[in-house]
């Protein structure tokens, strides 16, 4: 039986840029902090355009592992970073807002990650942390303190606790998820009958997190993040608000 051929797809130019900065980065060749050649030696090297060149660049901005300076002197031109946290978290909320998840999906991944993230905390935060943790919880019982501030306020709590749990990967993400509902999660508040007592209630179970963190007690700490969570996100899933 003879072979049927079929076209070959041809990659784009700033693909071929992208694979080939991809591969330096896997084979170890390039590392965070590193800077790459200026474009006028860049775009010849590689035999593209600076046009083609730019294009891989920006993708790789988007995506939080490169970091551009425009201009001239010594901190100009393209540096490699590890800046996943906001890359992801825009990523999320694109798909989440097209509809590639359900709030009911986000809410599943919140559950896990957050138990996960809490129960770490407890064993592995330091002491530091878990102080700066608390003055995020201070800053919510602020009196006179409004639903956009306190909002932001309660993301960084969560995050942070994340982060303090010793998983870069579950900070990560943890940061992204939360991130994707952080709008939906403000207008729930703001749609608050009584603003101040929804305030006080949702920083008082902040607080008891706080407190079964510092006591080691992470079994503990996991369940009640649980139900903190599926209290108010909950309601997005359950109720009429919609992305």
């Amino acid at each position: 039986m003879p072979v049927e051929w079929q076209p070959v797809r041809q990659s784009r130019t700033h693909e071929l840029v992208l694979r080939s900065i991809e591969e330096r980065v896997f084979a170890g060749e390039l590392r965070a902090g590193d800077r790459l050649p200026p474009e006028r030696e860049l775009a010849p090297v590689l035999g593209v355009s600076r046009s083609a060149l730019r294009e891989a660049l920006r993708v790789l901005e988007t995506i939080g592992v490169l970091v551009a300076q425009p201009g001239r002197g010594p901190d100009a031109g393209a540096r490699i970073v590890r800046n996943p946290d906001d890359a992801l978290g825009r990523l999320l909320r694109l798909h989440f807002a097209l509809g590639s998840y359900s709030l009911q999906d986000v809410l599943e991944a919140r559950v896990v990650l957050e138990r996960s993230s809490f129960e770490a905390a407890a064993c592995h935060a330091p002491p530091e942390d878990l102080d700066e943790a608390a003055e995020l919880v201070a800053g919510m019982a602020e009196p006179g303190i409004g639903v956009s501030g306190f909002n932001d306020l309660d993301t960084r709590f969560h995050v942070f606790v994340a982060r303090s749990s010793g998983n870069a990967l579950t900070s990560t993400l943890t940061s992204a998820v939360r991130e994707s509902v952080r709008p939906l999660i403000l207008r729930a508040l703001e749609a608050a009958e009584d603003w101040p007592a929804t305030a006080r209630a949702l920083n008082a179970e902040h607080e008891a997190l706080l407190a079964l963190v510092r006591e080691g007690r992470g079994g503990e700490a996991a369940d009640l993040v649980e139900r903190h969570i599926r209290g108010l996100h909950g309601t997005l899933v359950e109720g009429p608000i919609t992305p």
